[in-house]
């Protein structure tokens, strides 16, 4: 099973970034609707479903996210990951350790936060797949491939919700026969987060080990 300080990689970069991949038009359409969506809102909250399977490795677990303006947190288990936009916090409540490094969105790679956001475009080019039904919802079917030839992604798939332009799913297919789902739920926007929500508060845990790798 992984650990989720390996997968923390998966779950940061929020930064919306304006669109700068090859795609389809049709594509490019439902993207540029769900980037002005989101930009409109002033923060954003959802829970979500995170699954692992392929090979050996099996993992399902449920967290949430919060982000507002470039500043995220999101609580997954026992893992928390709070963001600024300039630092990063890791905190382990099972260990009673939390790591701080330096904010670089060049080193994230796709994550829940990124699918609530356009700001993978640059790494992807995307093609438009077609129409599905889910639940009652018509969503839009969306591929990405990435740009980087080393990328551990084959391709990732995005399913953004037609009404809202709101992403509702994507899966991650790793080269290495993984596949990595998030299902976003309980979508809220435009709810009152203190600022304070997106730094790491020391007093507030008390006996805490700081591990800082800045």
């Amino acid at each position: 099973m992984r650990k989720f300080s390996l997968v923390c990689v998966l779950m940061i970069c929020i930064a919306i970034l304006p669109a700068k991949a090859q795609g389809d038009a049709k594509a490019k359409a439902v993207l540029d609707n769900m980037s002005k969506k989101v930009k409109s809102l002033k923060t954003l909250k959802a829970n979500f479903e995170f699954k692992i399977t392929g090979g050996k490795v099996k993992e399902s677990k449920k967290g949430n996210i919060s982000v507002k303006g470039e500043k995220y947190h999101v609580e997954l288990g026992s893992q928390e990951i709070i963001c600024d936009n300039k630092t990063i916090w890791t905190y382990n409540k099972d260990a009673k350790e939390v790591q701080v490094n330096n904010f670089n969105p060049a080193e994230q790679s796709m994550s829940p936060a990124k699918f609530l956001t356009n700001s993978y475009e640059k790494d992807y080019k995307y093609t438009y797949k077609g129409e599905k039904k889910e639940k009652g919802k018509t969503l839009d079917f969306i591929e990405l491939t990435p740009n980087d030839k080393n990328s551990k992604a084959s391709k990732v798939e995005l399913m953004v919700d037609k009404a809202t332009s709101i992403v509702s799913s994507g899966t991650i297919y790793e080269k290495n026969g993984n596949k990595i789902e998030y299902f976003i739920k309980d979508f809220k926007s435009d709810t009152n987060i203190p600022d304070t929500y997106f730094t790491w508060d020391s007093k507030a845990h008390a006996g805490v080990e700081v591990v800082d790798l800045r």
